[in-house]
């Protein structure tokens, strides 16, 4: 028997090792062994850097953004590396806009990479422009100086800059900017706001190839479209019922609970369909919330409930003893999970509608962004399910 269970761990180790690239290589027998008796929680991460001009021109670019949020978020939650599904984190940038320092190349960054999604959605709608410089190499540099890139080779990692004046603005070439990318093994895709040819004399088609990546070329002013599907009204129905199993813990959770109200509402003021692409987000493995969620907390073993004190807890947990507030979180989780299978079920069904109903709209950052992504992620083994 143990001679057996040797045999079927190496197996096991092995296909982690040629799932996904060069890290898995690197370890030894028995530490792939361990890692397959102990499910440790997935390190593999898709990093996405989006570095967005918001000069005056740019209101429709942001504006999609913000649309098209959950599109990009959805697509990347079907994302597979061998058995695994990567985590997703995203930083974010503006550059161009007269608000911002002029000592600082006129850029900022809005937020650090996060996984947290109500966080980006509401870094994302505080975006307001003006008009400014657009200095496209220092802005790389910037993000690729301040962002911890880390150094896993099976980390899918990208920068997508988008925006409308020449690339070769500024004191910092973008080619020793793109340098620097290869060897942090980032890619860096353009995004170049309006006519293909015009970016590609301005410079925004080099700037991408010297990292292997992908230049595009949108209509930032076309309006999202979102289409209806007769399964909308349930999922949002169930999207209500999702949020009452969330329970709130210490200093932040309220506060927590009401940025998930708020973006919720942001989501649908663009559109239903839109809400609804941030609920089907919501039942992803890439939506937790263990800062300030308790179920998340336990589930990611972030809080241990024999150690959290009573000042901690939400009111309908205070007073209650820990055989009994493990019961409830277990309840609230088993819910959850429920919930969350049959929005699923709903969105798969509301995909094939879409999908039947959509007329051309490849001219979006959402798309432009989706496709860069699945063909890079092509040579570290990714997949999609």
């Amino acid at each position: 028997m143990k001679t057996y269970l040797k045999t079927l761990l190496f197996f096991i180790a092995l296909i982690g090792f040629t799932s996904c690239n060069a890290k898995n290589k690197k370890q030894n027998m028995a530490n792939s062994q361990i890692n397959a008796m102990h499910h440790e929680p997935n390190k593999q991460f898709i990093k996405v850097a989006l570095l967005l001009d918001t000069s005056n021109s740019m209101d429709g670019l942001i504006d999609q953004a913000k649309a098209q949020l959950w599109d990009i978020v959805n697509e990347l939650s079907y994302a597979k590396c061998g058995t695994n599904k990567p985590n997703l984190q995203i930083a974010l940038y503006e550059y161009g806009n007269d608000r911002l320092n002029s000592r600082e190349g006129y850029i900022r960054q809005v937020l650090a990479f996060s996984d947290d999604l109500d966080d980006i959605s509401k870094e994302l709608f505080s975006l307001t422009t003006n008009g400014g410089n657009e200095y496209c190499g220092q802005v790389i540099q910037t993000s690729l100086n301040q962002l911890n890139w880390g150094k896993n080779p099976d980390d899918l990692k990208l920068i997508f800059i988008a925006g409308n004046e020449p690339f070769t603005q500024g004191e910092v070439n973008y080619r020793d900017a793109s340098a620097n990318a290869n060897e942090k093994d980032v890619t860096i895709n353009t995004i170049f706001c309006g006519d293909y040819n015009q970016g590609i004399s301005s410079y925004w088609k080099d700037g991408a190839q010297l990292t292997h990546g992908d230049y595009m070329a949108i209509n930032q002013n076309r309006a999202t479209v979102h289409i209806a599907s007769p399964y909308d009204d349930e999922i949002l129905i169930l999207n209500q019922k999702l949020n009452k199993t969330y329970v709130a813990y210490g200093r932040k959770g309220v506060q927590k609970m009401a940025l998930q109200a708020e973006q919720d509402m942001n989501a649908s003021g663009y559109s239903k369909a839109n809400a609804v692409k941030r609920t089907v987000s919501k039942s992803s493995h890439l939506y937790k919330n263990k800062s300030w969620d308790l179920v998340d907390a336990v589930e990611l073993e972030e809080v241990n409930v024999e150690a959290i004190s009573d000042d901690e807890l939400p009111s309908e947990l205070k007073g209650k003893t820990k055989t009994e507030i493990k019961n409830y979180i277990s309840k609230k989780s088993k819910e959850r999970e429920t919930i969350q299978n049959k929005i699923k079920e709903l969105n798969s069904k509301r995909k094939d509608y879409v999908l039947k109903h959509k007329k051309d709209n490849t001219n979006g950052l959402e798309n432009a962004m989706t496709k860069a992504i699945k063909e890079q992620a092509k040579k570290k083994k990714y997949s999609w399910e």
